[in-house]
């Protein structure tokens, strides 16, 4: 069994994993971006089944980019510049529901342990925060999470994160700081951060800015 902030995953068998939301609530809506996004050829588990707290999906096999990390297993700038990557794959789909064609799918939390490093290549995880918006909304979110864990008390994973940062920033597409201010206010609002976390977002934020600030 793996855990996460809010939720639990299972091994069922060799080819599938149950992942059951700890406190409540539906699947129904992470299901259905990751089958649309399946659909547009974007690396997401094959949901099998989806009912109330619980997802069944096919098991992944490989570490996740954060292990590989810790491990060795993967250099910080090759990490960086598959994370742009990821984004820019993901903004070039149409929104699922909007019709506004500047609007796309953002996923929200993308960062190095959501990432799976599998024998096809990465596969992003954890779809419960995704939503549809601006791009540049997504990639600032990514931005902060990696600076938050930069300025953070983990010094592990503060080196990691701060390896990260400037490649990522300078190979992303778009505009990050243009929604930077929106970004930090909705972490701000994220009931899983500790107390120190939502106080390390203002400098965190401030990071981001100085190395945009010096490309």
């Amino acid at each position: 069994m793996a855990t996460g902030r809010d939720a639990d995953v299972f091994a069922i068998d060799g080819d599938r994993v149950l992942r059951r939301y700890r406190a409540g609530g539906d699947v129904a809506a992470e299901a259905a971006v990751m089958t649309y996004l399946a659909g547009h050829g974007f690396p997401v588990p094959t949901v099998f089944h989806a009912a109330g707290t619980d997802m069944v999906m096919r098991r992944v096999s490989g570490p996740s980019m954060l292990t590989a990390l810790r491990d060795n297993g993967i250099d910080a700038a090759s990490a960086a510049v598959t994370l742009a990557g990821l984004h820019h794959r993901l903004h070039r789909i149409p929104a699922r529901v909007a019709t506004d064609p500047a609007t796309r799918v953002l996923h929200l939390d993308l960062h190095p342990d959501n990432v799976l490093l599998g024998p096809d290549g990465p596969v992003l995880i954890d779809w419960r925060n995704s939503a549809e918006g601006p791009p540049d909304l997504d990639t600032a979110m990514s931005a902060l999470i990696l600076a938050q864990v930069g300025v953070g008390e983990n010094p592990g994973l503060a080196g990691i994160a701060r390896a990260l940062l400037p490649v990522f920033l300078h190979t992303v597409d778009g505009a990050p700081l243009a929604q930077l201010d929106r970004a930090v206010a909705m972490r701000s609002g994220d009931a899983n951060l500790t107390e120190r976390e939502v106080a390390d977002l203002a400098t965190a934020a401030i990071l981001i800015r100085e190395i945009i600030a010096d490309r």
